[in-house]
């Protein structure tokens, strides 16, 4: 969406509040900040706000508005949806997941969060009956993390030592202090059943399950305590009813978006250099906060990234625009019910790790694990009535394990058409139809299928190496010898630097479409101020 008449005119020359980069926290930010009185101006490179969390029509005269980078919404706290006014609507998926065995192409695994029988059936039917009871009791605890550690996201830090008090020792220790995988392989016996858990520690996250780092165990952990139950939700209207509705929140309350402006520098001091139609400007803010990744924010300052972890992304993501929904090898599910809630490809546990192993050594992964969603079974709005009368359907990809330092920008173009290849031939290896026989053909008969590399992400949306978490995810908690003298400090959003916060996805509990990042950086500023 376009800057309105007002935001063009050349803005004060100093703001209580100036916020760079217009993706959702930013807008979270400049509404909450606007809603308390202050002077706020957002400045947003692209012609549009939203970040990754836009719709855009993908294929020329198709048309279907894809949720083009970020697709589900789960750790969108309520409290700020209500807080904000927001009208935004979240649809439930029935079904939790389909995952086809590779060992028995003819049978797979449905999890039918309304028919629990029908689920410890689906277990049976691939030889994994002693995991159901299994599954219903490691969710059980994990929804018991997630009702206690999620109401903390929204308030200033607990200590680890707050934190562990909320959990069962036993869980804290499998989920905090253990890799993944250890738990995952104390409670699972089959294969395609910890391969399913699996996959929640690696979306986005080039990692092994076993590494000591927990880079995994903080994946899992984020993918399972949204609004205190983990489920993720399809947004109605795609993620640019999301933004769109953010954006209206933030003007309504007086904030202003200029788009179109790319932030050059930033100094300690709060002054932001901008360029514009041409023209460069500077406007100085009381405070600052920054929604980019904190490499970009270090290069705005002129510092050096030396002390920063490199952000490396994980994923090739995949939109496709389907006639109809393909069939399957498994004739006792449906397609609508295998593509109701995430569909996982090839991601046996063995598969996984034989995954990671391939792509650290340089190549891609043979097969190619996969999640997949159809956005358009949940909310047909993102179609064309013509359209959805039709049959046609999305699909959204994610492929794992494909990490940044496979891409360069010769190789790029390439890679891409490699990682599409590997894609449809995951998918094609549990269908009993090819893909390609259903993709859709846009205006100039080219196939409706838009591929992006980690380098493709990083162009489009300046996110670093292409990973959808501006960074390494952090735990929700402080150290207990971590400071806590300054609001930024107790809120997660501490830089170096006083007057500038973190406010994106590279703020302390970040990552994905969650808005904490925003909120919790306003609410650092105006704690400040009551100190002041």
């Amino acid at each position: 969406m376009s800057s309105d008449a007002a935001a063009s005119a050349a803005p004060a020359a100093a703001q209580d509040i100036v916020i760079v980069g217009g993706g959702h926290n930013g807008l979270v930010a400049a509404a909450y900040l606007a809603q308390a009185g202050r002077s706020v101006l957002v400045l947003e490179r692209d012609d549009h706000v939203g970040g990754a969390a836009i719709s855009a029509q993908a294929f020329s005269g198709v048309d279907a508005r894809l949720s083009r980078y970020s697709y589900l919404v789960s750790l969108l706290p309520a409290r700020i949806i209500e807080e904000l006014g927001l009208d935004i609507s979240l649809v439930r998926r029935r079904f939790s997941s389909y995952t086809p065995d590779p060992r028995h192409p003819d049978r797979g695994l449905l999890v039918d969060n309304a028919d629990a029988a029908a689920t410890r059936a689906s277990f049976a039917a691939i030889g994994a009956e002693a995991d159901a009871e299994a599954w219903d009791e490691f969710y059980g605890d994990t929804a018991a993390v997630a009702r206690a550690l999620f109401p903390t996201v929204l308030e200033p830090l607990p200590t680890r030592s707050e934190a562990r008090r909320l959990i069962d020792d036993t869980v804290w220790e499998q989920v905090f202090e253990r890799p993944l995988d250890e738990a995952i392989t104390a409670r699972f016996d089959d294969d395609l059943v910890r391969g399913v858990v699996a996959t929640d520690g690696l979306i986005g996250t080039f990692t092994a399950l076993d590494d000591p780092s927990l880079d995994a165990n903080r994946c899992f952990l984020y993918h399972v305590i949204g609004n205190g139950t983990g489920d993720w939700d399809v947004p109605v209207g795609g993620m640019g009813a999301v933004s769109g509705e953010l954006e209206r929140a933030a003007r309504a309350a007086g904030a202003r978006i200029v788009t179109g402006a790319e932030v050059t520098a930033v100094t300690p001091d709060g002054r932001v250099g901008y360029s514009r139609g041409g023209a460069d400007h500077e406007v100085r803010g009381g405070r600052v906060l920054a929604n980019v990744a904190p490499v970009v924010l270090q290069r705005l300052l002129g510092e050096s990234a030396g002390d920063l972890p490199v952000p490396e992304g994980a994923q090739v993501k995949v939109n496709l625009l389907l006639t109809r929904l393909p069939r399957l090898r498994d004739a006792g599910v449906s397609p609508e019910a295998a593509f109701g809630g995430t569909f996982h490809i090839n991601e046996l546990r063995t598969q996984l790790t034989d995954a990671y192993e391939a792509a650290a050594g340089g190549g891609i992964p043979q097969p190619l694990p996969c999640e997949i969603y159809c956005h358009s079974l949940s909310d047909p709005s993102i179609l064309s009535p013509e359209l959805a009368a039709s049959g046609a359907q999305t699909l959204t990809v994610f492929g794992l394990h494909v990490p940044h330092r496979l891409a360069t920008p010769e190789n790029n173009d390439e890679l891409r058409a490699r990682l599409q290849d590997a894609v449809l031939a995951s998918l094609n290896s549990v269908l009993a139809e090819p893909i390609e026989n259903v993709i859709m053909t846009d205006a100039a008969g080219l196939p409706c299928i838009e591929t992006k590399t980690t380098l493709d992400i990083e162009r489009a949306v300046n996110m670093p190496g292409g990973n959808i978490f501006h960074g390494p995810l952090s735990w929700p908690f402080l150290e207990d010898d971590e400071p806590r003298d300054t609001a930024a400090e107790r809120w997660g959003v501490a830089t170096a630097h006083p007057r500038i916060l973190i406010c994106g996805s590279g703020a302390r509990r970040g990552g994905a479409v969650s808005g904490i990042g925003g909120h919790n950086a306003s609410m650092a500023v105006l704690e400040e101020e009551l100190v002041e």
